[in-house]
């Protein structure tokens, strides 16, 4: 189109230059009427011209000299296309711009969607690795059931047996239960003839019960017990038979102490007493030596109690000592200095001889509560007179339950020497210093708990603090010289 226009508009130009130099050489140009009688008249020169019809798109070549008379009406059909051109468009431009707000939209609303896209992908991963997963924890918890059922099954097979073995064992212990029964009812009828054989018309059999009976018992009386006491191995002694497999002590030096009870390389001291007035203040083990002996005492000296420097001889707190034990043991002593022990008749005998002293009893129920019977003299006698009690008046606050022995030599299993037909200590499970067979036995079997059951009163009891079916939780005996 621009090139036919281009040569349109030079073909023009030509012919206004032709026209322009016909003028020049004749008359001035005139209308086209006078042209047509002129060419009759007078032969000037003419131009024809083969031109194509078309339509003048582009400037137009005017001549130099001035404006052509066709020149106006040409610019002005130009125009008005050219207008109509333009407007057409910006039409076209506007119609154009609005697609490419129309795709603009889609283009943001396609990235939406695929970023939407993305994040629907990830979350349908996420949701698939929970689900496989889930699925894998299931399979995982029905492997653990499957085996939780098996181990069942085992259990209750096992459960099953058990529960036939024990209906067995069950029989067996019923039949041994009789048996046992029988001979204990052939045991009982045997050693009633025995007694009867060997016990005088005009005195009982058995020991008579303590009469003694506290207007208040400290513990518990509906709680009873058989527990008896027990050695370092928890070991249960039985009733009615003396400890004879454990040699004796042959002093209680001779006991390894306690590490926290060796307080100092001091000494040997006199008692207890000079161990305090040489400025230790602290309860524990010390090495004492009796005058006029040679044998080294090693002996728990309490301070805490009454302005210190006693002497403990005897103390029972947890049943980890067997006290039914025979007269050597007695004579010698035995135990643990730091625990439950028994100093020796020998060495209680020979510390008391030095001077006057003064006996005190603590004894301690199962309620924590702690009564005490002080006497005001407390001496024993040799061996030759089977170390006799000597003891003076009493104050305190347990009951007087221990005056009732005093003068009377001590007694063990194999040395009898009580005021009653049998031996005491046969049927209180000790060595002391009975009567017939008395009101205390400080020495017995150690029951757990308070009120026990047992056919004989052989537990540790004060009967005028519980009576004599109630066993006291601890003991100590300690003497220091009077004041």
């Amino acid at each position: 189109m621009r090139a036919k226009t281009w040569n349109v508009g030079v073909l023009l130009c030509l012919s206004f230059a032709a026209l322009s130099n016909c003028r020049s050489r004749n008359e001035p140009l005139l209308s086209s009427r006078q042209r047509r009688a002129a060419t009759d008249d007078a032969k000037r020169c003419s131009y024809t011209f083969l031109v194509p019809q078309q339509r003048i798109t582009g400037p137009i070549c005017a001549s130099a000299t001035g404006p052509e008379p066709d020149k106006d009406r040409v610019t002005r059909m130009d125009i008005s296309d050219l207008k109509e051109v333009l407007s057409k468009q910006r039409r076209e431009i506007e119609m154009l711009q609005l697609v490419a707000d129309v795709d603009g939209n889609l283009v943001n609303e396609m990235k939406l969607l695929r970023k939407e896209s993305r994040n629907m992908n990830s979350r349908v991963t996420q949701l698939y690795m929970q689900l496989l997963h889930e699925i894998i924890r299931k399979r995982d918890n029905s492997l653990e059931l499957v085996q939780l059922e098996n181990r069942v099954l085992n259990v209750t097979s096992e459960m099953l047996r058990l529960a036939s073995r024990y209906k067995e064992l069950e029989m067996r212990f019923a039949n041994l239960a009789s048996t046992v029964n029988n001979q204990s009812v052939l045991i009982a009828a045997l050693e009633e003839r025995c007694m009867r054989g060997f016990s005088r018309p005009d005195l009982p059999v058995v020991p008579p019960l303590v009469q003694v009976v506290p207007e208040t018992i400290p513990a518990n009386s509906n709680r009873f017990t058989n527990e008896i006491q027990r050695d370092h191995g928890n070991r249960a002694f039985p009733r009615g038979s003396p400890r004879m497999d454990t040699p004796p002590t042959a002093d209680p030096l001779g006991v390894p102490p306690a590490p926290q009870g060796t307080l100092t390389s001091d000494g040997p001291f006199r008692d207890c007493l000079q161990v305090r007035q040489a400025g230790h203040s602290t309860s524990g083990m010390y090495l004492l030596k009796a005058e006029g002996s040679d044998r080294l005492i090693q002996a728990w000296c309490e301070h805490g109690l009454d302005n210190g420097g006693w002497t403990v001889f005897q103390r029972r707190k947890d049943g980890s000592v067997n006290f039914f034990r025979n007269w050597e043991n007695y004579k010698k002593g035995f135990g643990n200095i730091d625990g439950e022990y028994w100093l020796g008749l020998d060495n209680i005998y020979a510390l008391a001889k030095q001077a006057d002293y003064r006996l005190l009893v603590e004894v301690e129920d199962w309620m924590g509560k702690k009564v005490y019977a002080e006497y005001s003299s407390f001496r024993l006698e040799s061996e030759s007179e089977g170390y006799r009690l000597r003891l003076g008046t009493y104050q305190g606050n347990a009951g007087d339950s221990l005056t009732s022995h005093n003068g009377k030599p001590f007694t063990t299993l194999d040395r009898d020497k009580d005021a009653f037909t049998g031996n005491c200590a046969h049927f209180h499970k000790g060595g002391w210093w009975y009567n017939a067979c008395g009101q205390t036995n400080l020495n017995g079997v150690w029951y757990s708990g308070g009120v026990y059951r047992s056919k004989f009163q052989d537990g540790i009891f004060w009967a005028d603090y519980g009576g004599g079916f109630y066993s006291l939780k601890s003991v100590r005996m300690m003497i220091r010289p009077i004041d």
